[in-house]
């Protein structure tokens, strides 16, 4: 495929999904009549009208090439967006790492507080768990069940959460890179990794089916960690739509710290294109998986 035509694709492809999330966050998250309206409008905040959606992006497109219906998966990855738009609101507070920007807008605690910001998490970590139980995400039990615990896994200690707490710990202990590798497949891979296992559950597709899933997961997770410090590195601000640099005022062991930027794009580069090479089973149907493979390298915000 043609690089103006993967363009093409991608622009297309991101367009809807960013669509279809606020649609249903939107429908989902009614504004009460009453003293909760300010937690749910924080909710809201976080949740609508920001961020790329490349999480469910992946899930969905993964879904379709397996026969899964478009409305069930949009919900399962509005179950991941909302898992991880909690983690950017807990990650933006100011005993993390206290931004006041994100998506070009102030984050949730600077618009409602810091306790509403909090709860606000709490919430859209609770909502998570409400939308995949939900027979309306998939009338078999046994599929939600799986989807449940997928999603639990990649949030917890085992996933996002615990490469949080390895982050904070990089900021007073030298970390090699083997450390900075395995801190960033839990925090930044694991959903990713996530957004993909579970479009292949709701596609039906059996464990011992998924591993070249896997594997592109895995690269792809790394390629976007490498290329997010890059930004981090040498990128615009506005373009971003939050703080930057902020890793090497804090001290903070990065792949371009500990590689160098042109080594670290090099990187990028090539498990970019090893991602690539794991879909070589599939034809045109996982064009859009080819496309953000190359996009999470070439991305300026």
């Amino acid at each position: 495929m043609g690089l103006v035509l993967a363009d093409d694709l991608l622009g297309r492809g991101l367009q809807r999904i960013q669509r279809e999330i606020d649609a249903t966050f939107d429908a989902i998250l009614e504004v009460p009549e009453d003293s909760r309206a300010p937690l749910v409008d924080a909710m809201r905040h976080a949740v609508i009208g920001g961020g790329k959606r490349v999480r469910p992006l992946l899930l969905v497109t993964v879904g379709e090439i397996y026969g899964c219906s478009r409305a069930s998966a949009v919900r399962a990855g509005c179950a991941l967006e909302a898992i991880h738009c909690y983690s950017l609101i807990h990650d933006d507070l100011p005993c993390m790492d206290d931004d006041d920007m994100r998506h070009g807008k102030p984050t949730v605690h600077k618009v409602f507080g810091e306790a509403t910001a909090v709860l606000a998490g709490d919430a859209l970590h609770a909502l998570a768990f409400d939308l995949l139980s939900d027979p309306a995400t998939s009338s078999d039990p046994f599929i939600r069940a799986e989807l449940v615990h997928t999603l639990a896994i990649a949030s917890g200690h085992k996933g996002m959460a615990g490469g949080q707490v390895m982050d904070m710990a990089a900021e007073t202990t030298e970390f090699d890179l083997h450390s900075v590798t395995r801190l960033q497949q839990l925090k930044t891979g694991a959903l990713l990794g996530a957004a993909v296992e579970m479009g292949a559950i709701l596609g039906r597709v059996p464990n011992e089916g998924r591993a070249h899933l896997r594997n592109y997961a895995r690269d792809i997770g790394l390629a976007f960690q490498i290329a997010d410090d890059l930004l981090d590195h040498e990128g615009d601000e506005e373009k971003a739509g939050k703080a930057l640099r902020k890793d090497a005022e804090q001290g903070k062991a990065t792949f371009v710290s500990l590689m160098g930027p042109e080594k670290a794009r090099e990187q990028a580069r090539a498990l970019s294109e090893q991602a690539v090479g794991h879909l070589c089973g599939h034809g045109s149907e996982a064009d859009l998986l080819r496309a953000l493979a190359r996009f999470v390298v070439e991305r300026d915000r």
